[in-house]
């Protein structure tokens, strides 16, 4: 049976880098982003029936983020009523995985908001990867596209770093590459007892 663990941060954390170093050590990762985005691409599970709740939320067989985005801002229902299409479906996507990697003796689900979703109910362990706002900030910016406005948008959505740190079993601070690889190792060792080669 897999020690799975539940990590999460807030955005500019540092969280893609961090599932990369366990992936490298050959940790088995499920990434909920990736997951909706494959339930939502051509021939993706939750097409059909988003479909049907609003058709313009469809282009190419696929779903076009930028028209659910208008959708949920201007209808106060629609989120719950997507939601509730492509909740189940990330939690069936999320128990395949699970199961395809039984054996395994760890297991990372990266979900964005494990605390704020109660995501943390179906982890053994938790780990929130961290970096002061100054190193969170300049990073965020240096995305194309990306404003302080923007920013500050999706920090009002999540839960403050502090409390997620609170609240997780395990904090890694993502600093640097090789400190946050060398912890990413310790934390396995620590959860299997075994030392991977990475």
């Amino acid at each position: 049976m897999s020690v799975v663990l539940g990590l999460t941060g807030s955005i500019g954390m540092g969280k893609s880098t961090t599932t990369g170093f366990f992936r490298e050590a050959g940790v088995p990762v499920w990434d909920a982003d990736a997951a909706v985005h494959q339930l939502y691409s051509p021939g993706g599970a939750a097409v059909a029936s988003i479909a049907q709740l609003h058709p313009a939320a469809v282009r190419d067989q696929a779903i076009d983020r930028a028209v659910l985005r208008a959708w949920i801002a201007t209808d106060p229902n629609a989120l719950k009523r997507i939601e509730a299409v492509v909740h189940p479906l990330v939690a069936a996507s999320r128990a395949a995985f699970l199961q395809d990697n039984a054996d395994a003796p760890l297991v990372v689900l990266d979900v964005p908001l494990l605390f704020e979703t109660g995501g943390d109910g179906y982890c053994d362990e938790t780990l929130v990867v961290t970096a002061p706002p100054d190193v969170q900030r300049a990073r965020v910016l240096s995305r194309p596209g990306m404003t302080d406005a923007h920013l500050q948008t999706i920090l009002a959505k999540q839960m403050p770093d502090a409390q997620k740190r609170s609240r997780a079993n395990h904090v890694i601070e993502t600093l640097s590459l090789d400190q946050t690889r060398a912890a990413v190792l310790d934390l396995i060792f620590r959860l299997t007892g075994t030392r991977p080669h990475a």
